[in-house]
């Protein structure tokens, strides 16, 4: 119960802080996201419609066409975050005409910056909190089978047409400025959702694999599984050793391997969430 609530209040300053970017840098200054919210922002700046109600009016026929597609649960908890975006984004319009404020710089570089960072920040807790903003997304994953495309390149070809035509509404150099916006909200999501830990996955193929778990565990204090496997050519059995490490671990895990093995065959990739298990080193 605790969990939800917690959730549930994350997802909230999520959307405050996607409100905060949109009302006093993005939209003032005639730069837009990608999807439904870009969409709203093109439209407001057409109608003159209050840009919460637009976000609102916009994203809810699909999250409708998408409850049987994807869950009560997942469209729940996106309804929640449209709402609570649409409330926040009136609120601080009404706060900016209140204290006769229109925007926090009219610097579109720094509108552009800074805009796109706290936009993204927001946007990405509501992700990590299983919310949506972006109606355009559940479109993608109810297509995707069908159209054949993943769900990032619809996701995409949506936005290459919204950033695309805001060129011809709100000009060409506000539509350049709102691909670099795209492209720093991307990145800002990606930080919260991956963290800073850049955490990796490794497996690592070895006869000396007794050695190499051996060592791992003595001088990095990791834990390692190790997992049957056959070779494809010789059909000798195999055991790979599996671990996670995080990036700053890497380059001594390599010392480590080469050390013990130079034949050692060696996979490393990258993860975006951990949980339990012994993933950092235990101060002893």
């Amino acid at each position: 119960m605790l969990d939800k609530i917690t959730s549930k209040l994350l997802i909230v300053f999520g959307t405050i802080l996607v409100a905060i970017g949109l009302e006093l840098f993005l939209v003032p200054n005639k730069i837009i996201d990608g999807g439904v919210i870009g969409i709203s922002i093109i439209l407001n700046y057409i109608t003159n419609y209050q840009l919460g109600i637009l976000i609102f009016c916009l994203n809810f026929p699909f999250l409708l066409f998408g409850l049987k597609k994807l869950g009560h649960k997942f469209i729940l908890n996106s309804l929640f975050s449209v709402t609570s975006l649409s409330v926040f984004t009136m609120l601080v319009d009404h706060i900016k005409e209140d204290f006769h404020v229109q925007y926090a710089t009219h610097e579109l570089f720094l509108a552009t910056i800074f805009g796109g960072i706290i936009t993204g920040v927001g946007v990405g807790i509501v992700l990590k909190n299983n919310g949506s903003l972006d109606g355009t997304e559940v479109l993608a994953v109810a297509f995707t089978k069908k159209l054949g495309f993943s769900v990032g390149e619809i996701v995409m070809f949506f936005n290459i047409f919204i950033l695309g035509s805001s060129g011809f509404v709100l000009g060409w150099d506000r539509a350049m400025y709102s691909i670099a916006t795209y492209y720093i909200i991307s990145k800002a999501i990606d930080f919260i959702l991956e963290g800073m830990d850049d955490t990796k996955s490794v497996m690592i193929i070895s006869d000396k694999y007794e050695v190499i778990s051996n060592t791992l565990m003595t001088e990095l204090d990791k834990g390692v599984t190790f997992i049957q496997a056959q070779g494809g050519y010789t059909k000798d059995p195999k055991k790979v050793i599996y671990c996670v490490i995080s990036r700053l671990e890497l380059s001594q895990l390599r010392e480590i391997v080469i050390g013990i093995d130079k034949e050692a065959f060696v996979t490393v990739q990258n993860i975006h969430e951990v949980r339990g298990g012994r993933i950092k080193k235990i101060n002893k």
